[in-house]
């Protein structure tokens, strides 16, 4: 009988102990980084209506907790000044133990391409830097790139979880965000915490919640749409695939070009007298059927003589975009799926005869430029003896299917949609508790500029919303400078961009790096992202960290005066007096007068001002500098920082209305 007992305790005892295991949350893990001197939130799971106790080895403090019906619990601990490594144990009734924990400042590393671009990318000094990446008092979490309809409340992560920064940990980290955050624990000698989540092109809008996106007109139904599509990304992908299936029979249908599932415009007797003519190889969209998407099918009739001889006959089409399906005589011969692949089909040679033949090509193309592309004498019937017969030139064609009638289904997982990427990626983090964000992002929205003026401040009004923290620094880099330098002055979308980052500003607990200098002509990703993480740490230095005597920003344009025909600018930040950052004269001034045209200027440093003026105009009354992709600019301050781009007109930009 005593055995029997003994028994049932122990049975009890394991099942008590199955269902007593806490499991927490993939970004609460070993290494990981608290926010020194706060509330810090710890959540999980555990055996449902348990109690549980958190212990902090930092001051041995126990906290009490009970799990709701489904096992949640969730609670604050309170965090010291920075130190560590310090432990803590979550107790159920069986021990988890958080290891090699720090107190310290913890900042989230967001944007597009060039947050997410890693150490190994940054050239000739990525393995110097990355060898010697040994810093145990930085910690880093990099996110997955995910994308949800709806928010998230567990993010998807790479590598697992927390790590120390070393040379394998680093190697695919943000950059900018290793430089910064390497920058601020050798200045501060506190522990850092970076999280990165970012992902290349994207724009912000992506990256707001769906409930500030509302508040804009242009948003609100998409977003509307969206939030009432609870859908998993794996229902998604299965929907779009079965509306795609569903969708090609509808097309195949709408097709007259086949009756009764026979293709009978390829039939070598149809009377195509009626079709329209078009020229091959060639793009209809560039000729005779401008922003057409569809089916098309085009027919050419050809003369075999007796001495072409119609042994081992392949017929060459190039590229034709996007599929196709080509018959000869009537009889299928060959079909392919995707635009850049050469099509050649081997034709039978009981399908060949002496006389007229004819060739026919089904097209379908749901984008982009559709048609035959290649040259010329590429389009061709080759025999065994190298005998040719061309087929460029003339053919008949006629539209079958318009996929503005019948739309294309449309997979609703791309990262480019309102919310997504704020669902899946900055959702899941918001009980994270931070000092702040540093940002670059910025290119994808260039060609709105004007609305980013607005949408941007909104972003971090919004953020500060989510993670209960009006007073979250966010600090952003301005975009650098890109692409073909021109001389003469004139519209660019970029400037715009640069501006509406600049007006941000207004934004309080807001800083800004300065790139206007350290940019590629030819490539949108510049290597340099050294200088980039430096000047977001000269940023977070000044304004998160009190260090306010410290030169941490480049000439900020302040306010003009017209004096006849100059304008006399000045400027905040100049640190010990205006230069250039050559020696050289000023560059990058240009003045309009009332007719709005901007000509290029001379600029002469007067102090810690410049004065401006232009030959041809008399009557200055706008000045704008630095206003181009990439512009030829050189003004610096004593710290050597360069001056932001800037404009003292408000003239409606080429980017204006644009949503």
């Amino acid at each position: 009988m005593k055995r029997y007992v003994y028994l049932v305790i122990l049975l009890i005892s394991a099942g008590f102990a199955a269902n007593a295991k806490v499991t927490l949350p993939s970004i609460l893990t070993d290494n990981m980084v608290l926010q020194q001197k706060e509330k810090v939130n710890l959540w999980g799971k555990a055996a449902p209506n348990t109690k549980l106790t958190i212990t902090t080895s930092w001051d041995n403090q126990k906290y009490s907790l009970q799990t709701g019906n489904e096992g949640n619990f969730e609670g604050t601990v309170n965090t010291p000044s920075y130190g560590g490594p310090y432990s803590i144990s979550f107790d159920d009734g069986e021990v988890l133990t958080l290891k090699n924990v720090l107190i310290g400042e913890v900042w989230i590393c967001s944007g597009q391409s060039n947050m997410q671009f890693a150490m190994r990318e940054i050239g000739n000094q990525a393995e110097q830097e990355i060898n010697a990446a040994n810093f145990p008092n930085i910690r880093v979490l990099r996110l997955s790139m995910a994308a949800s309809n709806v928010p998230m409340t567990e993010p998807k992560l790479d590598g697992g979880g927390w790590a120390v920064c070393s040379p394998q940990s680093i190697r695919d980290f943000s950059a900018v965000g290793y430089f910064f955050g390497r920058d601020l624990n050798q200045k501060l000698n506190v522990p850092i915490g970076l999280i990165e989540s970012s992902w290349g092109g994207t724009i912000s809008e992506a990256w707001t919640s769906g409930n500030t996106l509302k508040k804009f007109s242009e948003f609100q139904q998409v977003v509307k749409q969206m939030q009432s599509d609870n859908r998993t990304p794996d229902q998604i992908l299965s929907d779009y695939t079965q509306a795609q299936k569903d969708w090609f029979t509808k097309v195949q249908s709408a097709d007259a070009g086949f009756y009764d599932n026979k293709a009978v415009w390829a039939a070598s007797d149809f009377n195509d007298v009626n079709w329209k003519n078009i020229e091959l190889p060639g793009f209809w969209e560039l000729s005779v059927l401008p922003s057409f998407d569809g089916v098309v099918w085009m027919r050419k009739k050809i003369n075999i003589g007796s001495d072409f001889s119609p042994n081992d006959v392949v017929i060459h089409l190039e590229q034709i975009d996007d599929n196709d399906i080509v018959w000869f005589n009537g009889v299928e011969v060959g079909r392919t799926e995707g635009w850049n692949t050469n099509r050649t089909y081997k034709i039978p040679a009981k399908l060949i005869k002496n006389g007229e033949n004819v060739i026919t090509i089904r097209a379908f193309d749901t984008g982009g430029n559709g048609g035959v592309h290649g040259n010329a004498g590429g389009l061709k019937l080759v025999n065994s003896s190298d005998s040719i017969i061309q087929l460029g030139g003339t053919w008949k064609y006629r539209t079958a299917v318009n996929f503005a009638e019948l739309p294309t289904p449309q997979l609703q997982n791309g990262p480019n949609r309102p919310t997504v990427l704020y669902n899946a990626m900055i959702n899941p983090l918001t009980k994270v508790k931070l000092k702040g964000v540093i940002w670059y992002q910025g290119e994808s929205n260039a060609s709105r500029a004007d609305q980013y003026r607005t949408i941007f401040p909104a972003l971090i009004k919004d953020w500060r919303t989510q993670f209960n923290n009006p007073d979250l620094y966010f600090l952003y880099v301005q975009l650098a400078n890109f692409m073909q330098r021109k001389n003469a002055p004139g519209d660019s979308e970029w400037a715009e961009l640069r501006d509406a980052q600049l007006q941000t500003l207004k934004v309080p607990n807001t800083g800004m790096a300065l790139a206007i200098d350290i940019g590629e002509a030819g490539d949108i990703h510049p290597k340099n992202k050294l200088d980039v993480g430096k000047r977001l740490a000269l940023a977070a230095l000044a304004k998160a960290y009190g260090q306010a005597s410290i030169a941490y920003s480049g000439p900020i344009y302040k306010s003009f005066v017209k004096t006849g025909k100059e304008i006399v600018i000045s400027f905040d930040h100049v640190n010990e007096g205006l230069k250039t950052r050559d020696g050289s004269p000023v560059k990058g001034f240009t003045i309009a007068g009332k007719d709005q045209k901007f000509r290029n200027a001379t600029a002469v440093i007067k102090g810690n001002q410049v004065v401006v003026s232009a030959a041809e105009i008399s009557e200055p009354v706008a000045l704008r500098y630095a206003w181009a992709d990439n512009p030829d600019c050189n003004l610096v301050n004593g710290a050597g920082l360069p001056a932001s781009p800037f404009r003292t007109d408000n003239w409606k930009g080429i980017t204006f209305g644009k949503k």
